[in-house]
């Protein structure tokens, strides 16, 4: 049974400084999943382990997340969101620390699924900030918060190695646990109260998304052209450091991490995107993304062995994956307000889903047919993307693209 009641927040004009923290605590957030990956080999020195066993940090660390989006962050449409977002930072905090104590390997893969289980705090703050903001604004906003959430991601493995090769890998955990905790009582002062006005039961809650799935076509068709677009994304990150191993480059895993900052442009152009959706269309938008990502791997199959084509490849390719994914999720937002983290939730679901399948469609690529295989198969999953684009009859119109 399903009700409705009186939400206490409204559609704000957000203040820079109140947009500015939902970004940094979005992308401080979502860091907490890949804070591990650069210290995996002093973790299995330290356990006395084998590469196969350490393995299950990071694999643990991203099936807690897939399960906690599925669990946790539909529950920004049935309780006050402020608290579900200082909860789980909460609880973050206290894996990421019980990580830092960890006295064996089994313990230490408990507490990384414990990580990624909590992390979600930033998939309830992306849909937070879209309902706060004025609609005329609403993809400027999200592409601000959104910026945040992947200069988070790109920037997490640099500092993870840094801190992580000066003072341990457990200092990387205890860094993470106070960051959390800054941020807990930080958006608690900042940020409006807001009860959503579904009231219904949390089982009824979980039932009703595949209704969702079955009646919101918008959904349907931003989650498979995100899917695809993150999959080709993660083809090549999960692969780049096996070019940068062979002739002519020769690069140890350093060198991958560094590729992440060259990336931070295509972050830095989110606004801009949003922007452009508000005035625009963010069907355009959508197009204009997956036609970027598609240039990208064309410079890759093209130029991939001569170091700037790799750096123009790599800004095309987080510009391109960037605008699908601001554009997608301005129009998934233009959808009913009390649906939004549920929205939310499976739409960045089957991204990481679409991102799985990219990495291993990468290895098998790279395994059979090396660096041109990893191209071809990306770009076979955008032209999927592109054809779920021109299924739709309204963005065929939009574009006057015959029939």
């Amino acid at each position: 049974m399903v009700h409705s009641s009186g939400d206490t927040s409204t559609h704000l004009n957000m203040h820079p400084f109140l947009v500015w923290i939902m970004a940094i605590a979005s992308g401080a957030t979502v860091a907490n999943l890949y804070y591990n990956q650069p210290l995996l080999a002093i973790m299995a020195r330290d356990f006395h382990v084998s590469v196969d066993t350490i393995g299950f940090i990071p694999m643990m660390t991203q099936i807690g997340y897939a399960l906690g989006i599925l669990l946790f962050v539909p529950l920004g449409d049935l309780i006050e969101r402020r608290r579900l977002i200082v909860t789980m930072l909460g609880a973050t905090a206290v894996a990421s620390a019980l990580a830092a104590l960890s006295p064996n390997i089994a313990w230490l893969i408990g507490a990384s699924f414990a990580i990624g289980l909590t992390a979600i705090a930033a998939q309830v703050i992306v849909p937070f900030a879209a309902h706060l903001s004025q609609p005329q604004n609403r993809g400027k906003i999200v592409g601000s918060v959104m910026s945040g959430l992947l200069i988070g991601i790109l920037l997490a493995r640099t500092v993870s190695g840094f801190v992580g090769g000066a003072f341990g890998w457990q200092a990387v955990y205890w860094l993470a646990s106070a960051i959390m905790v800054g941020l807990a009582v930080v958006l608690y002062k900042v940020l409006p109260v807001s009860n959503p006005p579904l009231k219904t039961t949390y089982p009824y809650l979980m039932r009703s998304l595949f209704r969702i799935v079955v009646e919101q076509p918008t959904l349907r068709e931003a989650s498979l052209i995100g899917a695809m677009s993150f999959g080709a994304f993660s083809a090549f990150w999960s692969t780049l450091v096996f070019l940068l191993g062979q002739s002519p480059y020769h690069y140890g895993s350093e060198a991958a991490g560094l590729f992440g900052l060259v990336g931070v442009a295509g972050a830095v152009a989110a606004p801009f995107v949003g922007k452009l959706a508000d005035r625009s269309s963010p069907m355009l938008t959508v197009g204009l993304g997956i036609t970027t990502t598609t240039l990208s791997f064309l410079v890759f199959l093209g130029l991939g062995y001569h170091l700037w084509g790799l750096v123009i490849g790599v800004i095309l390719l987080d510009l391109g994956v960037q605008t699908t994914q601001i554009s997608n999720q301005a129009g998934i937002y233009s959808l009913p307000s009390s649906i939004h983290s549920r929205l939310n939730a499976l739409y960045i679901m089957f991204y990481f889903v679409g991102g799985a399948f990219g990495s291993f469609l990468g290895a098998y690529g790279w395994h059979h047919w090396q660096w041109p295989g990893v191209c071809v198969l990306s770009l076979l999953m955008l032209a999927s993307a592109f054809a779920v684009f021109f299924q739709n009859k309204q963005n065929r119109q939009f574009l006057a693209l015959p029939r």
